[in-house]
């Protein structure tokens, strides 16, 4: 299980330079708008992923003036991990004092989940938000779903190619057809798999956030019709591949579906009941996780109070603490979460100030 117990971070957006302790349970990360709280979270979860979850680049994230921005961590059980990043260069990172190519061992020991404003893009944003929702679970619980995931993508690549060159009757256009399809069954078996094991898990929590006469329901869509193999589909369907320069069917256009009743969730929920739901989608994830494979993720929760009663901040709280996960958590009040009130858990305070922190 990866705790963090050391985390130094320099030159990273606003942060000039820290070295923390962070705690088992909760670390609590409070300070005003702008001071750099966000941007902690951001960058345990760039060390994690190789990804922002508040930007698409990764370059604006070095802090003006500087040449090179540094994230390190290590855990209780000796697991170091370390990542530099240069303007316009690679991003450096090492596990364990070795050079990584890419971040899939990085990712399997160090898995991280975020629970922000931006997570109410699996609700509202497009279905490519809920495809990566997916294909986290799927890439944590499965072994091969990775290489598969890059054989379709490969191949969806050079069919499109072939695509806008016109091509109808191509033997080369045949042979990627045969190779995504396979490809593509592999993912869709994982996907659907991880969802059968994580829509009970969250309609429980869900209902302790709601109650059971909520009325929402999940799908998971395939990206193509249940009644078709996708070979047949792919081939039929080249005349308007053509047309449109791109594959149109495919598990690249797989998507979750959230519905109350006859309507879409997001015609139905507030504000707040969206945020509920994807606070238990997530706490599933993680619940998954560590039923699956023994490893609980890390959490980093910016802002939770934002968009929630103080209730409701207490039921998402309790849920995160029974995980046993470490977390960290970003409030501009510090006495917002009322956190002192879960009985015994270890809780260390950060304050941050100007892109500068003390405990």
């Amino acid at each position: 299980m990866p705790i963090i117990d050391q985390l130094q971070i320099t030159s990273f957006r606003n942060l000039a330079g820290i070295n923390i302790a962070p705690s088992r349970g909760v670390n609590l990360i409070y300070g005003g708008n702008g001071s750099g709280k966000t941007s902690l979270l951001e960058a345990l979860h760039v060390l994690s992923s190789g990804k922002s979850f508040r930007s698409a680049l990764v370059d604006p994230l070095i802090k003006d003036g500087d040449a090179v921005a540094t994230v390190y961590a290590s855990t209780v059980k000796g697991v170091k991990f370390g990542l530099s990043k240069s303007r316009n260069k690679k991003a450096q990172l090492r596990l364990n004092g070795k050079n990584e190519g890419n971040w899939e061992q990085v990712a399997r020991a160090l898995p991280a989940l975020v629970i922000d404003s931006g997570a109410f893009a699996l609700l509202e944003g497009g279905p490519k938000a809920r495809r990566r929702f997916l294909d986290w679970g799927a890439f944590h619980v499965e072994p091969t779903f990775l290489d598969n995931w890059r054989r379709a993508a490969k191949c969806l690549v050079n069919r499109n190619r072939l695509l806008k060159r016109g091509s109808l009757m191509n033997e080369e256009l045949r042979a990627w057809d045969e190779e995504l399809t396979i490809a593509s069954d592999s993912i869709d078996r994982a996907r659907a798999a991880y969802f059968e094991k994580l829509l009970p898990l969250f309609e429980q929590i869900y209902a302790t956030f709601v109650g059971v006469h909520s009325g929402l329901t999940l799908e998971y869509k395939r990206g193509w019709p249940a009644e078709h193999k996708l070979l047949d589909l792919l081939q039929a369907n080249r005349e308007l591949d053509v047309k449109y320069g791109s594959t149109q069917v495919g598990p690249h256009r797989s998507d979750l579906e959230f519905r109350v009743g006859n309507r879409k969730a997001t015609e139905s929920l507030s504000r707040g009941q969206e945020k509920l739901l994807v606070c238990a989608l997530k706490i599933a994830q993680g619940e998954l996780l560590s039923g699956v494979i023994n490893r609980r993720c890390i959490y980093l929760v910016d802002d939770l109070p934002a968009e929630l009663d103080s209730p409701n901040q207490q039921r998402v709280m309790k849920c995160l603490l029974a995980l046993g996960s470490q977390l960290f958590v970003t409030s501009v009040d510090p006495g917002a979460l009322a956190i002192s009130e879960f009985g015994d858990t270890e809780i260390a305070r950060f304050h941050v100030e100007r892109g500068t922190i003390t405990s």
